[in-house]
């Protein structure tokens, strides 16, 4: 199975919030998830608020040795607005449903809004996991 993580769960491993951190880190130990670079720009932007650029910029600079970051393409960025005309969501998290269909994944997560009963991305919700 495909995974594709979002911001909240990398937000999430890097606070050393559990479970949802040991979650995180075994897919990453298993397998080299999916994630957009949008989001990835999510995680440095929350990163920086809170603990500065260094901080940011290391946890990006993990990011790229254990996941498989992609940048959007046209037709991604279409399919995002596209979700996102559908769906009450963040920009970036349209990204991360996004990404997940794209490659029949299921996405990481436990935020609310992407938990979405009949959507058209499969997610696993983190903290109920």
């Amino acid at each position: 199975m495909t995974v594709v993580l979002d911001s909240w769960a990398i937000l999430r491993l890097v606070e050393g919030m559990e479970p949802m951190a040991t979650l995180v880190d075994d897919v990453i130990t298993q397998q080299r998830p999916l994630m957009s670079w949008i989001n990835v720009g999510e995680v440095y932007y929350v990163t920086c608020r809170e603990a500065g650029q260094d901080a940011a910029g290391e946890i990006v600079r993990g990011l790229r040795t254990v996941l498989d970051l992609e940048v959007p393409s046209d037709n991604r960025i279409l399919a995002a607005a596209g979700i996102k005309a559908d769906h009450p969501l963040a920009y970036a998290d349209v990204f991360a449903a996004a990404t997940a269909i794209a490659h029949d994944a299921e996405l990481w997560t436990g935020d609310p809004e992407l938990l979405v009963a009949g959507a058209p991305w499969r997610w696993l919700d983190l903290r109920a996991a």
